[in-house]
């Protein structure tokens, strides 16, 4: 199964449903099911106290921005379906396809709290996803950068 690693509180906002776009800096030909796998490296609020992180919080159901420690690190926690990639340009999400940005069918830009959860600069894309279904129990695994093959051990995954 295709998947992706990342950092916390991003991966568990996916996981809930509250994050329906990845915003990347790179595009991918890649669509179908996605796994969720949340990196081992620990979030460090006081690197990102420039942004608004309050809305991660709300949406996450956590006390505080000081709270994103108790989220799973290190693991596989949902599956979900990538379905469409698009190209950010003059605020909008324009279609791309075989490395071209092709006028018509782009749609505008999402609105808040989604727009806070990512990075929407002209010139990166927006991987869409659906069909979100967060694991039961996270399973441990060992990330990597880009997209990456994982097997989920033994069975069928068991989802909430």
């Amino acid at each position: 199964m295709k998947t992706i690693s990342l950092l916390q509180p991003w991966a568990s906002l996916i996981a809930i449903g509250a994050k329906k776009i990845e915003t990347r800096s790179w595009a991918t030909r890649y669509r179908g099911t996605l796994a969720i796998h949340a990196a081992k490296k620990t979030f460090n609020t006081n690197f990102y106290l420039d942004r608004e992180l309050y809305p991660f919080a709300d949406a996450l159901g956590l006390p505080d921005i000081f709270s994103f420690d108790t989220l799973p690190y290190g693991c596989i926690i949902a599956t979900c379906n990538l379905v469409d990639v698009r190209y950010m340009l003059q605020g909008k999400l324009f279609r791309y396809e075989n490395g071209a940005v092709i006028a018509g069918g782009e749609i505008p830009m999402p609105g808040e709290p989604e727009l806070s959860f990512g990075d929407y600069t002209p010139g990166r894309f927006a991987w869409m996803l659906k069909n979100v279904k967060m694991l039961k129990s996270p399973i441990p695994a060992k990330g990597h950068q880009s997209l990456w093959n994982w097997e989920p051990p033994g069975g069928e995954l068991q989802y909430v």
